[in-house]
């Protein structure tokens, strides 16, 4: 039996740390952007907006590791990091109530954005509880299907940015959308990489993720579309501030490329998972700069 300190640290790996950065990433990026337009920040409101995107990812993963069991997909000998389920750490039951308390987690404060947000936030909220659901729940789960990469390019993409904008500012624009849409591509391309390493034992076990229905070529293809995508839209769009700082990120970008083009395939793929969340935090940091350094910033702070 697992001691207190082992029984902790798996329960901290279930929720994948790692993924946590592309629920990070959304919430710091639609603050920078409220910060840049109106010279204001709320930051009591931010800390509560990014803990409810922390849990509804956590709870996203917990939800993921104990069906993915039950459904058969995840086995101990899985290409990609250990699961706290198929590992043997925790009956499917403790980690879907694990799930559940994550969820009830986010509802929680959710209510307490509310207060501020109204009923869009109400609305958001619930869709963004569902969907963490419905990925692997339910009779027809979305990361079973060609969709996924929809559902996080929508969900941590242009819900997450728009959401927090909107919540610093109470007022809706297109910036939010697009800076959304943007920073959401790279969301989309760890998923899609993710289902790239694991095509062939998704396929015995019945998923046709984007990855198989597109091919090996087709998938690295997109992947480069999905890291190339957001210097467009940060371009040709009228940000305040300097959004093509994020031009910076552009090496790092063509490096991932080429790694998933020339690289060994497989569980060698693991890093490279890391190194896409990481890139799409390094657009979210250059991004933050280059509105910050634009003449809309003030140090003024409200609520």
């Amino acid at each position: 039996m697992a001691g207190p300190g082992e029984c902790v640290s798996h329960w901290i790996a279930a929720t994948r740390p790692k993924t946590l950065l592309l629920a990070t990433s959304p919430v710091v990026a639609g603050v920078a952007l409220a910060a840049a337009q109106t010279g204001k920040l709320a930051p009591f409101t931010a800390l509560l907006t990014l803990l409810a995107s922390l849990a509804i990812q956590a709870g996203t993963n917990l939800h993921n590791d104990a069906a993915d069991f039950e459904r058969g997909t995840d086995t101990a000998d899985r290409l990609g990091p250990p699961r706290a389920t198929a590992q043997g750490w925790f009956t499917p039951d403790q980690v879907k109530m694990g799930a559940y308390l994550a969820f009830g987690l986010a509802f929680a404060v959710g209510v307490l954005l509310t207060l501020r947000g109204g009923w869009p936030i109400v609305a958001l909220g619930l869709a963004s509880l569902a969907a963490g659901w419905a990925y692997t729940g339910g009779p027809r789960p979305i990361a079973y299907g060609p969709f996924g990469e929809v559902f996080v390019l929508g969900f941590f993409g242009v819900a997450a940015v728009w959401g927090s904008h909107y919540l610093q500012t109470l007022a809706s624009g297109p910036d939010a959308g697009l800076v959304g849409l943007a920073l959401g591509l790279p969301a989309a391309a760890v998923l899609l990489l993710n289902n790239y390493r694991d095509r062939e034992t998704d396929r015995a076990a019945g998923r046709r993720t984007l990855a198989q229905v597109l091919g090996p070529a087709g998938a690295r293809w997109l992947y480069a579309a999905l890291l190339l995508g957001p210097f467009p839209l940060f371009l040709a769009s009228g940000l305040p501030g300097r959004p093509a700082l994020t031009l910076a990120a552009l090496p790092l970008a063509l490096v991932l490329i080429r790694r998933l083009w020339y690289g060994p395939d497989g569980a060698a793929l693991n890093p490279l998972l890391g190194a896409t969340g990481a890139y799409q935090a390094l657009l979210v940091g250059l991004l933050a700069l280059g509105l910050a350094l634009g003449p809309a910033l003030a140090p003024a702070l409200a609520g």
